[in-house]
């Protein structure tokens, strides 16, 4: 993630939470070190962001309560996956505001333009959800993988089979599986577990199977 994505992530972040979340936390949440946190705080700091630091059992860096920013504005990616994330915990009855959900996802839908509706909406009925993985995937690889769906580019990666052998293969990444072993990609007329993954990026086009 770039400098200037994590430092507005990191205000989201903050601004979401408003107790206190130490540096170590925020490295782990944003994938890099304590130093450059600390570093990306000082930058939010010197633009005038009312962070504070409480000492102690339950402190670390939060927003002044009395600070408010502009309303949320979602992407339409971020609309898209949290769309269907809610309609996987209607289908799936886990929890009972099922019309208090209906109306917050209304809110979000409204959120995307015409053409984002009809095109990511679509694209997000290939995911599909059984259970929670057991087996986790990269987080490298799982970025490379959300470019590459969304982008409706290929992804080209190493493969590390079953035997220990590691191929090389680039595949048009056709849906997504989530189950309780673990994570799977469609593509290419395969299927192919996300945890064995050892690198992978989106690239342009698709090479010939």
């Amino acid at each position: 993630m770039k400098r200037q994505a994590r430092l507005l992530a990191l205000v989201e972040h903050l601004r979401a939470r408003r107790t206190g979340v130490t540096a170590d936390q925020l490295a782990e949440r944003f994938g890099t070190t304590a130093r450059t946190i600390y570093r990306d705080l000082d930058a939010l700091r010197d633009a005038s962001l009312p962070l504070k630091a409480d000492r102690g059992r339950g402190g670390g860096y939060a927003l002044d309560k009395a600070y408010t920013l502009p309303p949320v504005n979602f992407t339409a990616r971020e609309a898209a996956v949290l769309l269907t994330v809610g309609r996987w915990a209607t289908e799936l009855r886990l929890m009972p505001f099922s019309e208090t959900l209906a109306s917050g996802l209304d809110k979000v839908r409204g959120a995307l333009t015409t053409t984002a509706q009809r095109e990511l909406i679509d694209l997000m009925k290939g995911l599909v959800f059984i259970g929670i993985p057991a087996h986790a995937a990269k987080p490298e690889v799982r970025a490379a993988v959300e470019q590459a769906w969304f982008e409706r580019a290929a992804l080209k990666m190493r493969y590390q089979h079953t035997d220990g052998r590691i191929s090389e293969e680039t595949v048009q990444v056709d849906g997504v599986l989530m189950e309780r072993s673990a994570l799977y990609l469609r593509g290419s007329g395969r299927t192919w577990r996300l945890d064995r993954v050892v690198w992978a990026r989106a690239v342009a086009t698709a090479a010939a199977s």
